[in-house]
């Protein structure tokens, strides 16, 4: 028990003696922390008063920019007035010097307009024609001198006064010569291949026989993509071959633009498509009838000819219709007038179909014919109004489809009724002529039987 009272009592005392060092502890910490607080608040003031030091001085620098910029704009103001000033003296003296300069220069102004306008006519002249092919460049010393002449005071000198002429004569002198020189040509298919070409002064270019086309805004020179006609082909090569002789040959004297026209021409083939399904059945159904009409005079001229073979014998022969109207006779001999005459009609009425064979259609197709062409004179009309109604009037190539079809239906009509309104009524005639000498010749059969008794 003892040694137990003694152990708590020590406790005890050990507790009371902790407690006194945590007090004497605490506040050494509260001291500290004072002096903390002191030192950063002290520390904070020192960087407000360097951040005020710093900002009254980046104002006082504003301030001295500032000053500095009036002070400049101040000096460019007076340098602008100055500037002003001596721009409208020079002008006072510009003008002062133009008047002297218009005065001196005389009737050498109204020369030098000239020349000017001069200048650019032979550079827009030199541009499309044709001798640019051989001879390129030209027109590139007028446009400056042009130019330069136009937009300053500046005056031309004897070299580009002489120039000018120099250019103007020998455009003259080339526009009489037929010359061969060598350059690309861009040939139908797309290729480039350097060629002998034949220029006839400033209407025509040609090489390997064909007609060529000079493209002034790129320079090039290339082969029209359709030819003209052979009539104007024909005389090509003779030219090219030819070494001074005069040639038949021809030209167009637009320098080209004729030319140009002139292959856009449509072909006979061509002009037969515009016509259109219409067009055709008209070529086909005025195949058919010249066709019929063909056999037809053939086989009327065969008849014809063996008729008149039988009217020159007395003795009938079944190869031809007289022949076989005359065989009526014999083969009735013993009948009376009525009767013959009567046979005699039955053996021509028989022979009548033959004679007429393929008229009718002819004749009808001569009426169609025409008919059709005015059927595609419509339809081409229609086709015309509905391309005026989706696209206007401001293109007339987009109504050009509808009109060619109406006027070659109308032309194909009339090409096909004329012909065949003619062969029909030849043919009919030559078919009643035939007929006449049948009934000529039964006649003088029925008056012999009647004088026989």
């Amino acid at each position: 028990m003892k040694k137990f009272v003694k152990v708590i009592s020590t406790l005890f005392v050990a507790s009371i003696l902790s407690g006194g060092a945590m007090a004497q502890n605490k506040n050494l910490d509260l001291d500290a922390l004072l002096k903390q607080l002191e030192e950063g608040k002290f520390a904070q003031n020192q960087q407000n008063q360097q951040r005020e030091a710093q900002f009254r001085a980046q104002v006082a620098e504003q301030d001295r920019m500032i000053r500095e910029a009036q002070q400049t704009r101040a000096n460019e103001e007076a340098n602008s007035e100055r500037l002003e000033t001596t721009f409208e003296e020079n002008e006072f003296k510009i003008a002062d010097l133009q008047g002297a300069l218009d005065k001196r220069l005389g009737s050498l102004k109204e020369l030098f307009g000239v020349l000017q306008q001069v200048s650019g006519d032979t550079k827009n002249k030199f541009q499309n024609s044709m001798i640019s092919a051989e001879i390129p460049g030209r027109g590139e010393f007028l446009d400056n001198l042009a130019q330069s002449m136009g937009k300053s005071s500046k005056l031309a000198s004897i070299e580009e006064i002489e120039r000018v002429w120099f250019e103007i004569q020998r455009e003259m002198t080339q526009a009489g010569k037929v010359t061969n020189f060598t350059t690309e040509v861009v040939e139908a298919n797309g290729d480039k291949v350097n060629k002998d070409v034949t220029r006839v002064g400033p209407f025509a270019l040609v090489a390997d026989g064909k007609y060529l086309d000079y493209n002034p805004a790129t320079g090039t020179v290339a082969e029209l993509i359709r030819q003209p006609a052979d009539r104007y082909m024909s005389s090509i090569d003779e030219l090219e071959a030819s070494n001074g002789e005069f040639v038949k040959f021809g030209l167009d004297p637009t320098g080209g633009s004729i030319l140009g026209l002139l292959v856009q021409a449509p072909n006979f083939r061509e002009r037969v498509e515009q016509g259109g399904l219409v067009g055709y059945i008209i070529l086909g159904v005025g195949a058919v009838g010249f066709l019929l009409a063909i056999i037809q005079l053939i086989n009327l001229s065969l008849i014809q000819m063996k008729v008149n073979a039988q009217q020159k014998s007395s003795t009938p022969k079944a190869d031809n219709p007289l022949g076989r109207v005359l065989m009526v006779k014999d083969k009735y001999p013993d009948a009376d007038v009525e009767a013959l005459e009567l046979h005699l009609t039955e053996a021509i009425l028989g022979e009548l179909p033959k004679l007429s064979r393929f008229l009718t259609i002819v004749k009808i197709i001569s009426v169609v014919a025409p008919l059709m062409g005015l059927l595609g004179t419509v339809t081409g009309m229609i086709l015309t109004f509905q391309a005026i109604t989706l696209f206007g009037t401001g293109d007339p190539k987009l109504m050009a489809g509808g009109i060619s079809q109406a006027l070659v239906t109308t032309v194909l009509g009339l090409v096909v009724a004329i012909p065949t309104t003619l062969l029909y009524a030849f043919l009919n005639t030559r078919s009643k002529g035939i007929v006449a000498v049948l009934q000529e010749q039964s006649s003088g059969v029925i008056a012999e039987r009647a004088e026989r008794g």
